[in-house]
């Protein structure tokens, strides 16, 4: 028997939100040291230092109530104590402290004298952890925007940068029209629903018929409007590759895929657990954005020769792959999602990590061709950033290909045979602009004798390179543990029938879920 916790109780919302409160602590010294200390390059550093313990202490708190198997005694009220909590926030806590690790060498060399800097990707994985932990909308909402205006910051923190600038004012811009959608929706569904308690919700559409209701399927549209902005999926991704491509490129790291499966932890949550009466309503709009997601991002990723551009239109395409395991609507699909945000998130610092060792001044010009002979003079870098691009393509013995497996498998059983299809011809594509990044530092001589000189991997940013090299070749090989542990997170995602026979529906729900 698990850990009980009374969520009603000051107590038990202690322990019920413990590796959030362990991160903002960390988080309020970190803002203390940052006015204390902003003097140079020390500084910053012992910023990025505390950040780093920041994450790995909370690391272990959020352990330790998994551990304990910890759950609510009865409705989860406006946090959830679950599997796919605590695998979900494994998974953002993972990508920030790479994302710190990748960032102490890189701000150094880019003059980003900022210890701002590690406090607000704190402050953004908190966001991240509230969104997973959310058992109402309004905490959702609350967690998303805490996020947000971070990773709004995050974009632009290089001041040198006219093109920060410019990423910035277009993903503040289009980020709040996106909140917009979103808060509307929320308010119909509530309207609809007279509850914005996630478990409530899914009471109330089953007891009361509301399957059809033209007021629930208005704000289940308005959400899925709001979250396909924020997760990047077509055709509301034309903020994606300017954002990615001016951004510093840790923090664009950290946006395509520790943001991004943040975006996609909520979303499955709300789809799963509290619309998975009502698939009816909203699987066929999901299915069509899923296709157009995936052959979109990956035909505009076909025509790009810049690196990093490329990899902006890649992680498109791998949201439409998340949005399949999303059509399923079964806990499957959420397991699916897990595997898959573990691994995309593993491959996408790993080859931002990469990025930011061969290129300079924001990496914005660095093309493909002048990865050519990187093999020759840096064979363990080139060797990385292949086992990057063939997991990123899903190619056998990688973790990516179980992960495409995985969510293949999750559209099958709900049986969606077409989209599985168009899936792997979507896969195949891809194999277009991830293959020539290998050939270019295989098959093809340096242009010059001086290139790839400065192309050197030090400190913290070699380890993560090298770990996530190696995890992606291991889960390829060794995938059951990994694939066990998204299943059981997974499980319990699914209201309990013993709540949507007994539990309150209606307006009193919606008193019940204060």
């Amino acid at each position: 028997m698990g850990m009980v916790v009374n969520l009603a109780t000051p107590a038990g919302l202690f322990w019920g939100m413990l590796p959030e409160i362990v991160l903002t602590g960390w988080a309020l010294a970190l803002m203390l040291v940052a006015g204390w200390r902003h003097g140079g390059e020390e500084d910053q550093r012992f910023a990025g230092q505390l950040a780093l313990a920041a994450l790995v202490s909370t690391l272990f708190a959020l352990w330790w109530l998994w551990a304990k198997d910890a759950r609510p005694d009865g409705i989860a009220l406006m946090i959830a104590l679950d599997g796919f909590r605590y695998a979900s926030s494994t998974i953002f806590l993972l990508g920030a402290i790479m994302t710190v690790m990748l960032s102490l060498g890189y701000v150094r060399r880019e003059r980003i004298h900022t210890p701002e800097y590690y406090l607000l990707i704190l402050f953004a994985t908190i966001g991240m952890m509230v969104m997973s932990a959310a058992a109402d909308l309004i905490v959702l909402f609350l967690g998303l925007e805490i996020m947000s205006i971070c990773v709004y910051v995050l974009t632009g923190i290089n001041r040198r940068s006219v093109f920060g600038a410019e990423a910035a004012l277009k993903y503040f811009l289009l980020g709040a029209f996106a909140s917009g959608f979103l808060i509307y929706g929320i308010a119909l569904i509530y309207g609809a629903t007279g509850t914005t308690n996630l478990t409530l919700i899914a009471v109330s559409i089953t007891n009361l018929g509301l399957q059809s209701n033209g007021m629930l399927m208005a704000g289940i549209g308005l959400l899925i409007i709001g979250f396909a902005f924020k997760v990047g999926a077509v055709p509301f991704h034309m903020w994606t590759p300017d954002v990615y491509e001016g951004a510093p490129t840790p923090i664009t790291a950290f946006m395509a895929a520790a943001v991004k499966a943040a975006a996609f932890a909520a979303l499955m949550r709300i789809m799963v657990h509290s619309l998975g009466e009502s698939i009816g309503t909203w699987q066929n709009a999901v299915w069509w954005l899923a296709v157009v997601t995936m052959l979109g991002g990956n035909l505009m990723a076909l025509a790009q020769r810049r690196l990093k551009r490329m990899l902006a239109y890649s992680s498109i395409a791998h949201a439409g792959y998340l949005l399949t395991a999303v059509v399923s609507g079964t806990e499957t699909g959420a397991a699916a999602y897990l595997f898959y945000a573990f691994a995309y998130t593993l491959v996408t610092l790993g080859a931002f990590g990469v990025l930011a060792v061969v290129g300079r001044n924001g990496e914005r010009d660095v093309r493909i061709d002048d990865l050519a002979g990187l093999a020759a003079k840096r064979p363990w870098l080139a060797f990385a950033m292949a086992v990057f691009m063939l997991s990123l393509l899903g190619f056998p013995g990688t973790a990516g290909f179980m992960a495409k497996w995985y969510v293949l498998m999750s559209a099958i059983e709900a049986d969606q045979w077409k989209l599985g299809i168009i899936l792997v011809l979507a896969s195949v594509v891809s194999a277009g602009y991830y293959l020539p990044v290998v050939m270019e530092m295989y098959m093809n001589q340096p242009i010059t004798e001086e290139a790839h000189q400065e192309s050197v991997a030090v400190g913290a940013g070699r380890w993560v390179i090298g770990a996530t090299a190696a995890l992606l070749l291991l889960i390829g090989f060794f995938p059951g543990r990994l694939m066990d542990v998204s299943r059981s997170s997974s499980d319990d995602l699914k209201p309990s029938a013993a709540f949507t026979l007994n539990a309150p529906t209606g307006p009193d729900a919606g008193m019940a879920s204060r």
